[in-house]
């Protein structure tokens, strides 16, 4: 490993990781931030902290965990269940402290119960219920959600909760649609050898035209100083319906482990072991429980990884590794963190939009192992058609369900994968597909 670290082009491939990493965790924190109405300082911390979490884990994950480059950083699910549940819980009278407070403790005990799986070895036993159906539909239903998410920011919109008066950037929309075009057609048309560093190209090309063209007027966050703080959501309180629907997004967020190591097991010609299983589930059960301490999003395997491998085609842990120790010490020197933090959010949106597109093909190839007929669509239609309505929905129309439901139910991705989960696991589809064949 001392030989290929003189190696250029790992360093290089390990930057291209430090950009992904960035421009998939720094939109978090502020987000979670600004919906809890801290504090800059308090802002500035959380995203330091992400760095230092997030680079640990990732490392951690690629020595001692599954031992794949695959990111390890704060959950797309639990980010969208806690934006959702900010909405719930001003329209039903809750005040940020006590759901907050109410949050960490959820967050602690979902951590609990990830380390349990991991130490237990049940992470084996519960990959059968994640059929390569539930996978699909997993996948599909995930990056709907998440580019959701990254078109906002290349169309110059607020993150988190828009407001009714935002309106679309004309300049910052058509910078970056035209970063997306020029990516696409380098990962199109050029070899893989260059466009392999079509993310790390993109991100310093947008930054350098945003500055030109635009100027900085969306940066990440302004210079603030670095102060530790324990539970900044509100200090722990026992409202039990927020805590249910955190505990079970912790477990539904187990999908994401299973997602991206099966996601990835063509890409390294490798079964996935149980003691990848375990070791993974560990690490992520410990990086969730800094995050309910210090007020961060928990932590999972990202399943946008297999998008950012099968582009990029950089598949060697070393590289990973580089960017994840890079990621950490952006955390420990805050005027790296400060400098890195002006990278427009519009910028790093457009770079992963492109990315995560590649979670369709994710999806396709489990989807594809699933043989359809008219009889058994339902297994895969079904949680796919009522989480995408779902997704459409406004909070306002889930009011009449109770308090404790209303996170969950008004949650598309949520809902979808518990509908794959139960159709997939408690009907034998196969066998209405050998039906249908005796009927035909």
């Amino acid at each position: 490993m001392i030989t290929d670290l003189r190696r250029s082009e790992n360093w290089i491939a390990g930057l291209q990781w430090l950009f992904f990493i960035f421009a998939n965790i720094v939109i978090i924190p502020l987000t979670i931030g600004a919906a809890f109405d801290l504090s800059e300082d308090q802002i500035m911390a959380s995203l330091q902290m992400s760095f230092i979490v997030t680079g640990s884990a990732c490392v951690c994950q690629a020595f001692f965990g599954h031992k794949r480059a695959i990111l390890e950083g704060q959950s797309g699910l639990w980010w969208g269940m806690i934006l959702t549940t900010v909405n719930i819980a001003a329209g039903q009278g809750i005040s940020l402290a006590e759901l907050g407070g109410s949050l960490s403790v959820g967050i602690l005990i979902s951590a609990m119960l990830t380390m349990l799986v991991g130490i237990f070895g049940w992470g084996s036993a519960l990959a059968k219920l994640f059929k390569p159906g539930v996978m699909g539909v997993f996948m599909l239903l995930f990056g709907f959600q998440i580019i959701h998410i990254f078109l906002k920011g290349m169309l110059g919109l607020p993150m988190g909760n828009t407001p009714d008066h935002a309106q679309i950037d004309i300049h910052i929309t058509l910078l970056s649609l035209i970063l997306v075009v020029l990516i696409i057609i380098v990962n199109v048309k050029l070899p893989n050898r260059i466009s392999k560093y079509s993310l790390l190209a993109g991100i310093v090309i947008g930054w350098i035209a945003f500055e030109l063209i635009i100027g900085q007027k969306d940066s990440v966050v302004s210079k603030s100083s670095f102060a530790l703080e324990l539970f900044p959501f509100g200090k722990p309180t026992l409202n039990v319906g927020i805590i249910i629907v955190a505990v079970v997004t912790g477990i539904l967020n187990l999908a994401n482990t299973f997602g991206s190591l099966k996601g990835t097991e063509d890409l390294y010609g490798v079964v996935t072991t149980k003691k990848q299983y375990n070791a993974s589930f560990i690490i992520s059960g410990i990086s969730t429980a800094i995050s309910g301490l210090f007020g961060l999003v928990p932590y999972t395997p990202f399943v946008s990884s297999i998008g950012f491998l099968k582009q990029s085609g950089i598949i060697d842990r070393l590289p990973f590794i580089i960017g994840g120790f890079l990621f950490l010490m952006m955390g420990v020197f805050p005027p790296i963190a400060h400098f890195f933090s002006d990278i427009p959010v519009s910028v790093g949106s457009a770079v992963l939009f492109v990315s995560y597109l590649q979670l369709f093909l994710s999806s396709y190839d489990f989807i594809n192992r699933v043989k359809f007929n008219k009889r058994n669509v339902y297994r895969t239609a079904v949680p796919i058609f009522v989480a995408v309505a779902i997704m459409t929905f406004p909070s306002s129309y889930f009011s009449s369900f109770p308090t404790f439901l209303q996170p969950f139910i008004s949650n598309g991705l949520l809902m979808g994968i518990s509908l794959a989960l139960i159709l997939e696991n408690t009907i034998d589809w196969d066998r209405i597909s050998e039906t249908e064949k005796e009927v035909s």
